[in-house]
Parts: structure tokens; sequence; C-alpha cells
């Protein structure tokens, strides 16, 4: 993902929500990228940080640098294999709290929209029926205002800014979406946009996990 060169990443001691053998559960701040990006002026990440204090870290998958919450890492190469196969599978279940612009109806739906990377003006992406790649996010709606909805958005599918691309081709867009949204939505401290819970199987046995983490928001 590119990244403007004025990246200022917050400080701060990692904020651990479960560590075992087998996993690193982090609740990522706001404003960090998740692995580095090109150049040594990007190369400060949650990944470099959680490595730092755990040489055996591996990554499993990634948030978006303005996305905050839940995230897990791997702690041996066993429980890498095994959980990036849960997110190939659709087995690891995400859910994420957003506040979008607008009035979002109706309570709960779905929104089904192929998405592939915007070449020209990456990192973007969009919505492309001929070479999309297919991608689904349901949501439900928690709480309404005259300009606003908070909702809770479940994709099923894993493509890269899918949630933020999704409820912007709703005419929706994430507050404070630095890509997507425009005028007044634009306008915000931050992205309005939060892992709140994962759910996994535990690499070692199986065992049904839920880890959360609470919205800054």
């Amino acid at each position: 993902m590119a990244v403007s060169s004025d990246y200022r990443p917050p400080d701060g001691p990692l904020d651990v929500l479960h560590m075992d053998a087998q996993l690193l559960v982090l609740n990522k701040p706001e404003g960090l990228l998740s692995v580095p990006g090109k150049g040594a002026h990007l190369a400060d990440c949650l990944l470099a940080r959680a490595q730092a204090a755990f040489p055996e870290v591996l990554l499993v998958h990634r948030l978006d640098r303005d996305t905050s919450g839940v995230i897990v890492f791997a702690m041996t190469p066993h429980a890498q294999r095994h959980l990036g196969l849960q997110f190939e599978k659709r087995q690891a279940r995400k859910s994420y709290i957003a506040r979008v612009h607008g009035a979002l109806a109706p309570k709960t739906g779905s929104v089904e929209l192929p998405l592939i990377v915007d070449w020209e003006n990456r990192p973007r992406q969009m919505v492309c029926h001929e070479t999309g790649k297919p991608a689904l996010t349901e949501w439900r709606v928690l709480r309404q205002g005259e300009d606003e909805t908070r909702v809770r958005l479940m994709p099923r599918t894993g493509r890269s800014h899918q949630l933020r691309v999704h409820m912007t081709a709703l005419g929706h867009p994430i507050l404070g979406d630095p890509l997507y949204a425009t005028g007044v939505a634009a306008d915000h401290p931050r992205l309005m946009l939060h892992s709140e819970e994962l759910r996994i199987k535990h690499p070692d046995g199986g065992m049904s996990m839920k880890f959360r983490a609470p919205v800054p928001f």
C-alpha cells in the first residue's frame, strides 16, 4: 500500500489481547502499517514491533494502515499454515464497526461486487464486473442519525479495501476515508473503521476462539 512520506505512526507499547504458544493477538492502532512499506521511512510497522518483542512472530493477515483493531499473528510455522488456511477457506470470521456517511438502508443487507486494483490510481481498488475477484460483505445497522450510520460489517471474502469500496459503491463511504470519501465525509480525524472481532480455530486442537477489541470511536 502506498503511504505518503509524512508517515508518522503512533507510539506506545503493544496492546496484547491474547498470547500463547501458537498465537499472538494484538489490537492494532490506527495509523500504523501492518507490514513494512517500501523505503526505510516505512520500516516501522506492527509486524516489526511484534518481532522486536517476540522474534518468532510470523505474519498471517493484515489490516490497512488506517484501520484499527484485532489482528492475529502466528508464533510457529505450524500456526501460520493453519491460520492461513482458515483465512483462505473463509473459515475465519471477521466483524468490523464503521461509521458511514448518510442513512444506510435497509437495516440489514449484503453487497456483492467484484473488486480489482485500479492500476492507474494505486493503491485504490475498484468494482469491475469483467475482471474483478468475487467479494461479499454483509451489514447490520446499529445506530442511525441524520448524516451518518454506525454499522457492523461482516466481510465474507478478504479483498483489499473491500469494506471501503463496497460502502462507497452503496453511496455511503466510510467517514474519514482518505482514498474513497469526499467532501464532509472525508473531514474526520481518522478512518472510522475498526476490526472489532475475530473468530478462529486454535491451531493446536481446533478449539473455537473469539477475540475482541473495544471500538475507539
